[in-house]
């Protein structure tokens, strides 16, 4: 059954945590909400779980009206960041604690444990207390405690954020393949935007209570329709046009550094002024000051600073004509085995592909 959030307003005071929300969760999907602090990701899933009560709007399960239903009725399965494991139990203890809830009898206890144990590679830790597991291990542990009692969804508020950025990488991965192998709806807020990219099929922007763009991560990576969005998700050049001329910016020619910029087909059609446009830094090509170009798009620039990172080296540059501007350009580390990755100092030529231009709102 989809879960459908309907026009969701949650006021705290004068503050809209939540401001008219609205949002379709597929069945089976894995939807992040991702966001800044403060933007309404953790209300609105604690909305979803019950923990929070809304002053208007539906949340929808299937045609079940869930929006006044209490938490403990709602039969979801919810994950913290703190893991919120009894200390004093085992994690086969932790696990059978909500079934033993629910009176399930002791043999179907210890038959879902066992099957707990198993889909989250722990079953060597049955035994063992909180304190003596590591936090990957713990979190699994309550992972497998939420999913226990066969949940309608499956809610991760940051569950991977108090592990060290190797664990992380590892769980995330772990969670995501679990999620696609028990095939339950789950809806997991993160802060992190790779955590973000790496696991969701669905991406929820959240900013200031509302959602701002809603998509795939290859959508939102690639497609951002707001300067919020393609700043918050990867890196983003957001290009502000030559005011002398950005009331002349409309249809396909937009006024850069005293050049014109092409867009493609894909862009075309705005009838309002743009005044900004985005590129992503890997998307730019840096040519030799001298080496002509066959089309639109390129202006004179200089090398203000570079970073080697080993896989990609990082450079700043800034047009000739707009020393207000500092463009982000990412080369990729093979470069310096061609001899022709540009250094500090030198003049180039910064090629923007028109296809890689996005028109930001």
């Amino acid at each position: 059954m989809d879960l459908n959030i309907q026009n969701v307003i949650k006021q705290y005071g004068s503050v809209k945590a939540l401001d008219n929300v609205s949002l379709n969760i597929p069945h089976g999907s894995l939807v992040c909400f991702l966001g800044p602090s403060g933007c309404g990701k953790t209300t609105l899933l604690r909305a979803v779980a019950g923990l929070e009560d809304i002053d208007s709007g539906k949340i929808m399960l299937g045609d079940a009206d869930l929006s006044h239903t209490p938490a403990r009725s709602r039969n979801f399965g919810v994950v913290f960041q703190s893991y919120s494991l009894f200390p004093h139990m085992t994690a086969a203890r932790n696990i059978a604690y909500g079934l033993e809830c629910r009176s399930w009898t002791k043999a179907q206890i210890a038959t879902r444990v066992r099957e707990m144990l198993d889909l989250v590679h722990l079953d060597s830790q049955a035994e063992k207390l909180p304190a003596q597991m590591s936090g990957g291990q713990q979190q699994r542990i309550a992972i497998a405690r939420a999913l226990a009692p066969n949940p309608s969804l499956l809610l991760l508020d940051e569950p991977l954020s108090a592990l060290d950025a190797k664990v992380r990488e590892e769980l995330r991965n772990e969670i995501r393949a679990l999620q696609k192998r028990v095939g339950i709806t789950t809806i997991m807020v993160t802060h992190d935007q790779e955590e973000a990219l790496a696991m969701a099929d669905v991406i929820v922007v959240m900013k200031d209570g509302h959602i701002e763009q809603t998509g795939t991560p290859q959508m939102l990576y690639q497609q951002p329709q707001t300067s919020f969005v393609a700043d918050f998700i990867g890196r983003m050049n957001i290009l502000t046009l030559d005011k002398a001329t950005e009331d002349k910016a409309t249809g396909n020619d937009l006024h850069f550094a005293d050049k014109i910029l092409k867009l493609d087909h894909s862009n075309s059609g705005h009838t309002a002024p743009v005044s900004k446009v985005g590129i992503r830094p890997e998307s730019i090509n840096l040519l030799p000051a001298a080496q002509a170009v066959a089309d639109d798009n390129h202006f004179p620039a200089i090398i203000r600073s570079q970073i080697y990172l080993g896989h990609i080296s990082r450079l700043e540059v800034v047009p000739d004509k707009r020393p207000d501007i500092k463009i982000s350009v990412e080369m990729h580390g093979a470069a310096n085995k061609t001899g022709v990755l540009p250094q500090t100092g030198d003049a180039v030529t910064v090629h923007l592909p028109a296809d890689a231009l996005r028109v930001l709102s």
